[in-house]
């Protein structure tokens, strides 16, 4: 008897983020998040089945606890502890669905975002045909198809575009594997986030024996030459990727 492998199967992509929607190849602009009208317009044109979303990343905040000695047993325990946990190191309002990652030695990472918006696309993708098979915030996706590749320690920079040049967004870094997640939600321009803000993480990695070896940057097409070697994106958002 023979073993065959099971391939993963293809998913249509839906790319989120406040001033855009890309799916199935199409990027439509908008104002602010997409109205349930206009992500029902959007998924009517791509072929029913699982889809993976990829949201901006303060749609769906993370942050790493490294406080965590043990969690509770029991799924409806854990989801509750999780939330409690996640509200309060990110000190956020209302009631959030979030999901806990073991990182081992590193703690925990909690990645959530608002229930009820949640719950109106899972319900309005699953109407149409199209069920969200993965939800994850971009930094993440990011992160799994580029960092464990890498054998250096690095920074990824994952960026969103407001206005005027400015950008909110995120900074993970790694050393044999996720070590820290800093997010900011308000704009600033590319010398703000080098000098404010990557620096200042990378003297905290310096201090703690975690010196990166390089940089890695998504949004802005060109960035400035600095300490750390970089590396940006091609910033090609896929209309579908397996899962």
């Amino acid at each position: 008897m023979s073993l065959f492998p099971i391939k993963a199967s293809l998913g249509n992509i839906v790319w989120i983020e406040p001033n855009m929607l890309a799916i199935g190849g199409k990027v439509r602009i908008t104002e602010r998040l997409p109205t349930e009208d206009q992500l029902a317009l959007a998924l009517t044109s791509i072929p029913a089945g699982p889809t993976k979303w990829i949201l901006d990343d303060l749609i769906a905040p993370s942050v790493i606890v490294k406080d965590i000695a043990e969690v509770p047993k029991g799924a409806e325990a854990r989801e509750s502890f999780f939330r409690w946990k996640y509200g309060q190191s990110l000190a956020v309002e209302g009631t959030y669905a979030v999901q806990g990652l073991s990182l081992g030695e590193q703690g925990w990472l909690l990645a959530g975002m608002p229930m009820t918006l949640q719950e109106t696309w899972i319900n309005l993708a699953a109407k149409l045909g199209k069920p969200i098979h993965v939800m994850i915030p971009r930094w993440l996706w990011l992160y799994n198809r580029a960092a464990p590749t890498r054998e250096k320690p690095g920074v990824l920079l994952s960026l969103c575009q407001t206005e005027n040049g400015k950008f909110t967004g995120s900074i993970a870094t790694w050393g044999r594997t996720l070590s820290l997640v800093r997010q900011w939600p308000d704009a600033a321009n590319i010398s703000t986030w080098m000098y404010e803000r990557i620096e200042p993480t990378v003297a905290y990695l310096q201090r703690d024996g975690r010196t990166p070896m390089e940089l890695l940057v998504w949004g802005p097409d060109n960035w400035p030459t600095g300490p750390i070697p970089h590396k940006v994106f091609e910033s090609i958002i896929p209309s579908r990727e397996a899962i």
